[in-house]
């Protein structure tokens, strides 16, 4: 009985988890976009103006204006000097280029051998495991890293955030057609997902 209730539980929460997390990111984005902004935009517009929603409607402009700067080489030459600041900065720089590499990694500009997503085998086990191309420009590793014919994959841990990053050779890689959200959910849920692409 106690097993029944538990099972019930976690399949609750693995079904709702999700759904309010997703919910809670964007409530939290148009909350904090409609306080930030919507401050500055009354201070801007004659009173009687303002009407609520105009701070979350601003606030996706600047994104999209922010990527579309991003474009401009001028302008990534700037935002790469205001990043070595932060690189220099104690603590901040740790954390910051941490969370740069993870943004990175998912980026839409960044083009990777393989699409991203390949299996590995394991040897002659006929084992295959599902992996991440990371790196597949040897000069981009450590010197003594380095190993003509292979690639850099990362191999995430189910249930868990963490990771192997291991050099393999590109003879015991093998490109899936998965992109990469399809491949993470499969990954980090241990395969439980499945396969179901999500429109």
């Amino acid at each position: 009985m106690v097993r029944f209730i538990g099972r019930n539980i976690l399949t609750g929460l693995v079904t709702i988890l999700p759904v309010v997390l997703t919910l809670y990111l964007l409530y939290w984005f148009a909350v904090t976009a409609e306080s930030m902004l919507g401050d500055m935009i009354r201070m801007v517009l004659p009173e009687g103006l303002y009407w609520p929603g105009m701070g979350l409607i601003v606030g996706f402009i600047v994104v999209f204006l922010v990527g579309l700067l991003m474009h401009a080489y001028l302008v990534q030459r700037l935002f790469a000097k205001g990043e070595q600041i932060l690189y220099h900065m104690p603590l901040i720089k740790s954390v910051y280029r941490a969370m740069r590499d993870f943004f990175d990694y998912f980026s839409p500009t960044k083009k990777r051998e393989f699409e991203q997503v390949v299996a590995v085998s394991i040897g002659d086990t006929g084992m295959q495991v599902i992996g991440f191309v990371t790196q597949a420009d040897m000069e981009q590793l450590p010197e003594d890293f380095r190993e003509e014919g292979s690639v850099l994959v990362y191999f995430p841990l189910s249930y868990m955030i963490g990771g192997y990053a291991v050099l393999v050779p590109r003879s015991a890689v093998r490109p899936l057609d998965m992109n990469m959200e399809e491949a993470m959910r499969f990954t980090l849920t241990a395969g439980v997902t499945g396969t179901n692409k999500h429109k």
